[in-house]
């Protein structure tokens, strides 16, 4: 008899229920470290899965590691945030709290959120098929996250700023200097009024590059967005 494995709990139900699986039948399980098990059902009762591992892969990540750095906003703004992030393969998403942040954050509401944004992480790995579960920090002050921008090999902000530059130039930059794509990368986006113009001068002091996301004001989750899917277009092909 070959390996197993079992579900319960959440992940049970929704196989039995909302996928409605059957006894015989085959399906893929991933666990979100980059392994992905073909597996076909071997017991199925109402609150537990028996399967029967056939097949193991491994998915190799993304070629760049993207750290998502977005400031806490408001709502459900930052569920779709992260949704999204996890859609698009980013590595580590860290909520950030800066000057404007509106929605303030305590120790014990930050584990719920963080909670529930890691429900909301797996819910869209499963959808979209990704191997790899994104890292998602507890809020975290800009001004102590500021302090790891030097190991990225690349920082960019979307920034309204006058010095903003298309981000495709600091790609190019960066492939005519070391023949290859960054191996990290970390984005950086503002809250509702965007980063004020200190916290925009403390991440260029940390090499943090300004950088345009087009003519329109964005809001911050659509930035996120943005960005990210610039950023998957230059270096993840």
């Amino acid at each position: 008899m070959g390996p197993t494995l079992t579900l319960t709990d959440s992940e049970a139900h929704h196989a039995l229920h909302v996928l409605r699986v059957r006894r015989g039948e085959r399906l893929t399980v991933l666990d979100g470290e980059g392994n992905q098990f073909i597996c076909d059902i071997r017991e199925a009762d109402r609150r537990t899965l028996t399967l029967a591992v056939v097949e193991r892969k491994h998915i190799p990540p993304l070629p760049c590691a993207v750290t998502l750095a977005k400031a806490v906003t408001k709502g459900k703004s930052m569920d779709l945030a992260v949704q999204k992030a996890a859609e698009l393969g980013v590595h580590r998403f860290v909520p950030l709290i800066c000057e404007r942040t509106v929605s303030q954050v305590d120790n014990e509401g930050a584990l719920a959120k963080v909670e529930k944004w890691q429900a909301i992480a797996i819910e869209s790995i499963k959808q979209c098929g990704s191997a790899w579960l994104p890292q998602i920090d507890a809020p975290l002050p800009l001004q102590k996250f500021a302090a790891e921008s030097g190991s990225f090999e690349l920082s960019l902000v979307g920034a309204l700023t006058p010095d903003a530059t298309h981000p495709r130039v600091h790609f190019e930059l960066f492939r005519a200097k070391h023949g290859r794509n960054p191996a990290s990368i970390c984005l950086w986006v503002g809250p509702e009024g965007d980063f004020t113009e200190g916290e925009m001068e403390l991440m260029k002091s940390k090499s943090v590059i300004p950088v345009s996301l087009g003519r329109l004001v964005l809001r911050s989750e659509t930035a996120a967005i943005y960005l990210t899917s610039i950023t998957n277009y230059e270096v993840q092909g």
